[in-house]
C-alpha cells in the first residue's frame, strides 16, 4: 500500500507540476498544489477556508490569504487552464477509442442575495423551477466510458450585463458583453474547433437545440449534431418541402422566396409524431442501468424543418427526427434532430443521443466530491478559476480512473456521496429534488450507487495521516 500511495503521490504532483506550466508565475504551483489537493479531499465544503485547514492546520490565516488571493485576483487564464487539463487527460480517451461527443449544457448553482456576480432569478435546470441562482455554460467531451468539461463560462443576465455598478464590483472584465446561451455554447464550440479538439457529435438539450441559429453554427463549423428539440417544432414530413417561389409575373423584382400556402403547409413535429404508423415504432435498449437495461420506444422520420423557411430561397436541409413515447405515456416526450447520416441504424442514433446524460455523472462528482458548488466569493475572475481547478481536480480523477481495467470494482468503507441515505425520496446531494429529476438524469446518478468505478487518488505525504483520508479497498 505505501508503494501504491508512493507513485500516486508522484502522478499528483507531476500532473500538477504540469499545470503548474500555465499559471505565468512559479510562485503560483504553491496554491495550486494546495488548492487541488483541498479539492480531492473528503470534506463538507470546499470553500478556501477549509482547503486551507486541511492543507495547512498550524498556519491557516497564512494559507487562507495565499489562496484567495491565488482563486479570487492572480490573472492567469482559465482557457490555457482547461486547455491543459484536456491535453493532459487526452491519454485516458484515447484508451477508451477516442472522443465521441462534445456536449454541450449548463449547471446551476443557487444562491442567496444579488451581488455574486450573475446571480437572478432565473430558471435553473438542478432546481427544477425559477429561482435566485448563477447558471454556468459547459461544453464536454465524452465518450461511453469518459467525460470531461473543456469550457466553462457564466451566463450574465442581461440586467446584469448593463448594469455598470454591479459590473464594477463584481470585476467582469470589459469586454463581456450579454450573450445567450446558446450563444455562449456556440463560441465555445468554435474554440474547439479552432484549438483542434478531436472532433465528436454535438449533443444538446432542448434549451439549446429549439434555436434555429445554434443548430446551424454547428453546421457551418462542419460538426454533426444530435439536439433536443420542442415538439412544436415546425417541419415538413418525408418527401415533403415548401413550394417554390411565386412565377414570375414579367414585372418588379423575380421572387425568390419560398411559399407555404393553405393545402400546403407544415406541421409540428409532435402532430407528425402521433400520426406515424404502429410499426414505426421500436423498442431500443441503449444502455445498462443499475438494475436492468434502459430501454423505451422510439421512432424516426426524415424531415425538413421548417422554421422560418419562407424568408429563404433554399429549403432547409433533410436530417432526422426521432421521437420517444415511452410505453404508458399518453403522448410522446422527447424530440431531437440529428444530422447523423441517412443510413444511420435507429439503435445507433439512440444510442448517440443518449449519450448526452453521461455528464449528469461529472456534475454529480463535481459538486457533491469536488465542491464545484461551494465558491463562496462574488467576483467573476474567482468563480471561473474556482471552476477551472474543481475540472483540473477532476481530470486528475479521470486519469487515475484510466489505469485500472474496467473489470476492477473499488469502494470506499464509507459511502461515495454521502454518509446520510439516499432513498429515493431523498434529496439529491446537489441541491435536486429526486422528483424533479429527468428520467435518464436520475438514472445517470443511480448507476453509480455505493460503489465507484476507480478510487481517489492517495494524495502527498503531509495529508498521509490525515482522519480526513478516505480509505479503499478492493472489492
Amino acid at each position: 500500500m505505501d508503494g501504491a500511495r508512493r507513485e500516486s503521490e508522484g502522478r499528483f504532483a507531476a500532473y500538477v507540476g504540469s499545470l503548474a506550466s500555465v499559471l505565468g508565475h512559479a510562485d503560483r504551483t504553491g496554491p495550486l498544489m494546495d488548492y487541488c489537493t483541498g479539492l480531492l479531499m473528503p470534506g463538507e465544503r470546499k470553500s478556501v477556508e477549509p482547503i486551507a485547514s486541511i492543507v495547512a492546520p498550524a498556519r491557516v490565516a497564512a494559507a487562507r490569504q495565499s489562496l484567495l488571493h491565488f482563486v479570487g485576483l492572480s490573472a492567469w487564464s482559465d482557457e490555457a487552464m482547461l486547455a491543459k487539463v484536456r491535453e493532459l487527460a487526452a491519454s485516458a480517451f484515447e484508451a477508451q477509442g477516442g472522443v465521441e461527443a462534445w456536449i454541450v449544457d449548463d449547471t446551476g448553482f443557487h444562491k442567496k442575495g444579488s451581488h455574486s456576480v450573475g446571480v437572478a432569478r432565473q430558471y435553473c435546470g438542478r432546481l427544477g423551477k425559477t429561482d435566485n441562482c448563477q447558471i454556468a455554460v459547459t461544453l464536454s467531451i465524452a465518450n461511453h466510458h469518459v467525460s470531461l468539461p473543456i469550457a466553462y463560462r457564466l451566463y450574465l443576465p442581461e440586467d446584469w450585463a448593463k448594469d455598470a455598478k454591479r459590473r464594477k464590483k463584481a470585476h467582469v472584465p470589459e469586454d463581456v458583453e450579454f450573450r445567450t446561451k446558446p450563444q455562449i455554447a456556440l463560441a465555445q464550440i468554435e474554440a474547439a474547433v479552432n484549438a483542434g479538439v478531436e472532433r465528436g457529435v454535438v449533443l444538446t438539450d432542448a434549451g439549446y437545440g429549439c434555436d434555429g441559429a445554434f443548430r446551424a453554427g454547428v453546421t457551418a463549423l462542419g460538426l454533426i449534431y444530435a439536439a433536443g428539440v420542442q415538439s412544436t417544432l415546425s417541419v415538413w414530413p418525408p418527401g415533403e418541402e415548401p413550394l417554390p417561389p411565386k412565377p414570375w409575373s414579367g414585372r418588379g423584382r423575380k421572387p425568390s422566396r419560398l411559399r407555404h400556402d393553405d393545402d400546403h403547409r407544415p406541421v409540428s413535429a409532435k402532430e407528425l409524431a402521433m400520426g406515424l404508423p404502429a410499426e414505426a415504432w421500436r423498442e431500443v435498449e441503449w444502455r445498462e442501468g443499475s438494475n436492468q437495461p434502459l430501454s423505451s420506444r422510439f421512432a424516426a422520420a426524415r424531415v425538413r424543418p421548417a422554421s422560418r423557411d419562407h424568408k429563404l430561397i433554399e429549403p432547409h436541409p433533410v436530417e432526422w427526427l426521432v421521437v420517444e413515447w415511452p410505453e404508458g405515456e399518453a403522448e410522446p416526450t422527447k424530440y431531437w434532430l440529428s444530422t447523423l447520416p441517412e443510413d444511420t441504424p435507429l439503435a445507433a442514433l439512440i444510442d448517440v443521443i443518449k449519450l448526452r446524460w453521461r455528464i449528469e455523472r461529472d456534475y454529480e462528482e463535481l459538486k457533491s466530491e469536488l465542491g464545484l458548488a461551494h465558491f463562496e466569493g462574488r467576483g467573476w475572475r474567482g468563480f471561473h478559476h474556482h471552476a477551472s481547478l474543481c475540472i483540473a481536480a477532476y481530470g486528475f480523477l479521470i486519469l487515475e480512473r484510466s489505469a485500472f481495467p474496467p473489470s476492477a470494482r473499488w469502494r470506499r468503507e464509507k459511502p461515495a456521496l454521502s454518509s446520510r441515505s439516499r432513498s429515493s425520496r431523498a434529496a439529491d446531494p446537489s441541491g435536486t429534488p429526486r422528483g424533479q429529476l429527468d428520467r435518464d438524469d436520475a438514472q445517470a446518478i443511480d448507476d453509480r450507487p455505493g460503489e465507484i468505478p476507480l478510487p481517489m487518488p492517495m494524495l502527498p505525504n503531509r495529508l498521509k495521516a490525515s482522519k480526513l483520508q478516505p480509505a479503499l479497498v478492493t472489492q
